[in-house]
């Protein structure tokens, strides 16, 4: 083993914060002047999985593009286990592994050579390199693939190698950007149980990602942003309970709902909310008597098929803090 492939875990800070960012700014020059980052603050523990939310535009590419030495920031500081990520990138990079929300493997290469030039880069000799390329292609179900080049793969088979990739020369720091966008169920399903895994061997994790139930099941901590900003930073079990509402109807229905119905859904006393959903429409709401009933009854002309109830969700959160406007 090569002294370039020790170093990541030889010089580790056993007492650093996996990630901390402090008044954290990224501004472009306009006109108009846009603030990406508008003074940010947070740490990350190591062996945490942190998710980074927010609508488009809200500064979560910015923030990880800062934290993995892509972009450079305005002001403030982005420390990854102590190291500093514009005064040493090189010796950050080496903690860091990074899967970005477009597919950035190399084409002209097979995926075992995909795997095993990733940890050349990084100063490991050839053997270890072969030998790393092989263990994860097993490790991540690719090894039937191995000679199979990254426009001969699925989606879900292409975002895998790239974790894999990611975390080829043992980082200690994995930043997921929208990891599982445009994958289907099963494949997403199939990225987050060897994603636990590596949590389970001590990786830290960052996750971005629009799916509100992957970060309020996987994640120990998660923060809010928009314009740049934190707007909260806790537990998701915490935010439901201090920002989330009481009750969340989802409603299937036979037909897209009239505006009629819909207009008589927020008219319900305790409503704050009606949101489209696939298949139907959801309820936000304060839990009261009756609640279910009333719901149930101003949708009936659409034709209610099913219907649940739960309590709050961290989408819930997600809306009462960010509102509802679509963002480009």
């Amino acid at each position: 083993m090569t002294i370039a492939e020790l170093a990541p875990a030889a010089t580790a800070s056993s007492t650093a914060p996996a990630l901390r960012l402090h008044a954290l700014r990224k501004t472009y020059p306009g006109p108009p002047v846009i603030d990406a980052i508008a003074g940010i603050d947070l740490h990350v523990a190591a062996g945490e999985m942190f998710g980074l939310l927010g609508p488009n535009g809200a500064g979560k590419s910015t923030t990880v593009g800062v934290c993995t030495t892509r972009i450079r920031p305005t002001e403030g500081h982005a420390e990854v286990f102590g190291i500093d990520v514009v005064r040493e990138p090189a010796r950050a990079k080496r903690r860091l592994g990074v899967v970005t929300q477009d597919n950035t493997l190399d084409r002209s290469l097979t995926l075992l050579e995909n795997l095993r030039y990733h940890c050349r880069y990084f100063g490991w000799s050839g053997r270890r390199a072969a030998a790393r390329a092989e263990e994860l292609l097993e490790r991540f179900r690719l090894t039937d693939r191995a000679d199979a080049f990254p426009n001969q793969i699925s989606g879900g088979m292409a975002q895998r190698l790239q974790v894999a990739r990611a975390i080829a020369h043992r980082p200690q720091l994995l930043f997921l950007d929208e990891p599982t966008a445009g994958l289907d169920p099963q494949s997403r399903l199939a990225l987050w149980e060897l994603v636990s895994e590596l949590r389970e061997d001590g990786l830290t994790v960052v996750l971005t990602t629009h799916y509100m139930e992957e970060a309020d099941q996987l994640c120990d901590r998660v923060a809010i942003v928009d314009h740049g900003r934190v707007l909260v930073c806790d537990t998701p079990e915490a935010l439901k309970e201090a920002h989330g509402v009481g009750a969340v109807v989802d409603l299937v229905l036979e037909s897209r709902p009239a505006p009629e119905v819909r207009q008589a859904l927020e008219a319900i006393p305790g409503v704050r909310s009606v949101e489209d959903s696939e298949g139907g429409i959801r309820v936000l709401a304060e839990v009261g008597d009756g609640l279910l009933p009333r719901v149930v009854q101003a949708a009936g002309p659409a034709g209610v098929r099913d219907v649940s109830l739960q309590g709050s969700t961290l989408e819930a959160v997600f809306i009462n803090l960010t509102g509802r406007d679509l963002r480009e």
